[in-house]
């Protein structure tokens, strides 16, 4: 390995080098590719223009520029970290890019990845009237990353951001800082609703765990590197989202909005209320198994969604 390193950096030399190589070894070591990057040469720019200090928008002029050779170093070591231990690239680099904002993030936390950044850059039009939201509720929120995005759409609202994990509200922490978002976002230790103030809000947002255990046990390395309390949902993976619909309805005010992700559990959540009139949203650049229902909507089908909790 040592001897196949010194040949690859006397032979590479250009940023262009090393984005071609490495997308070509992630390719052949067959990584999954789904955590802020789609393709194995997505992730080998991110991880490259990253290391280097780099925008990730570079002028094509400089990807000729050549390397010095502690920094051939470098990436030759951080290339072959990403494929030996299969951690996700935005764990290497400290950071992911959620509704083109950057944020740090770390393995306390699951890579921002969510489609709902696409409704939040649109203001959740036309299913809200962004003036009239003055307070916002993000539930399950890891990073921070769908709060803080929230924060900046509509600068006008309150944000309040919840989780259970008190490492993941570490990380919020860092984020809240970092975008200087402090007086417009409150964070709270809680288990959902709990220990939240008693107030309604206007949009309530989660990208909450939602994957079934088995589904779970099943799926790449790469997701297995990121916290196991961010992703499962008990045997169906809806346990939390279920919670979710039932105390809402304390929650949100009359002309208020609910939206959840649900991903992978969307049909097992419409089979299981076929009734329930969840409204699935489409997006432009990708994704699915986001709902939402109106405030009226949540209260209709409140008793239903008692019921499944037993």
């Amino acid at each position: 390995m040592q001897q196949t390193s010194l040949e690859t950096i006397q032979t590479l030399v250009t940023v262009r080098d090393y984005i071609r190589w490495a997308a070509s070894r992630f390719s052949e070591a067959k990584l999954f590719h789904g955590h802020g990057t789609a393709t194995p040469l997505d992730d080998a720019a991110a991880l490259v223009l990253h290391a280097l200090h780099l925008p990730y928008n570079l002028s094509e002029s400089y990807f000729s520029a050549r390397l010095t050779e502690d920094e051939r170093h470098k990436l030759v070591d951080l290339i072959n970290r990403r494929i030996n231990t299969r951690i996700p690239s935005a764990y290497l680099m400290h950071e992911a890019v959620f509704a083109g904002l950057d944020f740090y993030v770390d393995e306390r936390v699951l890579v921002p990845r969510s489609p709902i950044a696409e409704l939040i850059r649109e203001q959740f039009s036309p299913w809200v009237d962004a003036d009239q939201v003055l307070q916002i509720l993000d539930l399950c929120t890891g990073s921070g990353c769908i709060a803080i995005a929230c924060a900046y759409a509509f600068p006008d609202a309150h944000v309040d951001a919840v989780d259970l994990s008190e490492d993941a509200l570490e990380v919020a922490k860092i984020n809240v800082a970092k975008h200087e978002v402090e007086e417009q976002l409150t964070l709270y230790h809680s288990d959902l609703f709990k220990a939240l103030p008693a107030k309604k809000y206007d949009l309530i947002v989660s990208n909450p765990p939602y994957v079934a255990i088995a589904e779970w046990e099943q799926l790449p390395d790469e997701f297995h590197a990121e916290p196991e309390m961010g992703f499962t949902g008990g045997e169906s993976g809806l346990d939390l989202v279920i919670k979710i619909l039932v105390d809402a309805a304390d929650h949100i005010n009359d002309q208020g909005v609910l939206i959840i992700e649900v991903g992978s559990s969307a049909q097992t959540l419409q089979t299981q209320f076929p009734d329930a009139p969840f409204y699935w949203l489409d997006f432009e650049h990708g994704g699915d198994g986001v709902f939402l229902l109106t405030a009226e909507q949540v209260f209709a089908f409140n008793e239903l969604f008692k019921e499944a909790l037993g």
